[in-house]
């Protein structure tokens, strides 16, 4: 099957920044859609940043201008650049691939990663 890997999570300090990094591994054919959710304790799950493979971007209002969202469509990755971290981007931040089409199986797919832990605090 399909595994998404995160990698870039901890702790920071407020105005800093963190580079998130998702891989996805398996039998896949193309990927749509990836992106960036985030839950904080207490809330609901959000998105914070899509991309799909022509390049197209999505962020949520409160990141926009502080995050950047690329990808590797060869490679499967995307990555999350944050700038200008505040203390409520404290969440754990899900990779999400949507629009996954599988050497194996026919369909799209969508899949998460296990999450990421980013603590912005002083």
């Amino acid at each position: 099957q399909v595994q998404l890997v995160e990698s870039g999570g901890g702790l920071v300090q407020p105005g800093g920044s963190l580079r998130l990094s998702c891989a996805a591994s398996g039998s896949i054919f193309s990927i749509h859609t990836m992106g960036w959710y985030r839950q904080a304790p207490g809330k609901q799950r959000e998105l914070v940043a899509t991309i799909t493979t022509d390049g197209s971007t999505d962020y949520a209002h409160s990141v926009k201008g502080r995050f950047t969202i690329s990808r590797d469509n060869a490679k499967n990755t995307v990555s999350l650049q944050m700038n200008s971290l505040k203390p409520e981007d404290t969440a754990v931040y899900y990779c999400n691939a949507e629009g996954v089409l599988l050497y194996t199986s026919l369909g799209a797919h969508e899949y998460w990663g296990q999450g990421t832990q980013v603590t912005v605090s002083s």
